[in-house]
């Protein structure tokens, strides 16, 4: 079983990832949900004033924010959203054919989220605005977050793809 990346990238006084927010839903209790870009939910509540948030009261007030950004805890975490599903992944790259693009920095689309799965080797994975520089192995899965310049440098012999996710199709 491979191991959580995420516990790996609770990084105190990190850069926050700030989202756009592409509308709104509630939870089970009523309460606002913003819907950001790169997937997640967040609390908007207003009751109580965590956070003074007047314009989640109304429809309108809501809807003047969407394409405002919010920062999301959860991408700080390089937390992959859960209902998110695989739907494409890269051939299996060794030291010697890992494409060019992939060791400088580079990004995923909005929306769309990666898994770095090393089956054999060590692979380094840097996410330099984040100040994040990690070892990738078969026990440690790198989790990229939309739209993060990142890069991957082979350390020696290694195996190892990428699995890309996106929310499913809204008839699914």
């Amino acid at each position: 079983m491979r191991s959580s990346y995420k516990s790996s990238f609770l990084r105190p006084f990190a850069q926050s990832m700030e989202r756009p927010i592409t509308g709104f839903d509630t939870d089970s209790e009523g309460d606002p949900i913003a819907i950001l870009t790169c997937g997640h939910a967040q609390h908007v509540r207003h009751d109580p004033p965590f956070i003074n948030r007047p314009w989640v009261t109304s429809k309108q007030g809501r809807e003047g924010m969407i394409g405002k950004a919010l920062n999301c805890v959860r991408c700080d975490q390089f937390e992959l959203p859960d209902y998110f599903v695989p739907y494409k992944r890269t051939a299996v790259f060794t030291e010697e054919t890992v494409p060019a693009g992939l060791r400088k920095d580079h990004s995923t689309k909005t929306g769309v989220w990666g898994k770095i799965i090393v089956e054999a080797g060590k692979l380094r994975y840097r996410v330099d605005t984040l100040n994040v520089d990690t070892e990738l192995s078969a026990e440690t899965v790198g989790v990229v977050v939309p739209e993060v310049l990142h890069n991957v440098e082979p350390q020696g012999p290694v195996r190892f793809f990428v699995e890309f996710y996106r929310a499913p199709d809204k008839e699914a």
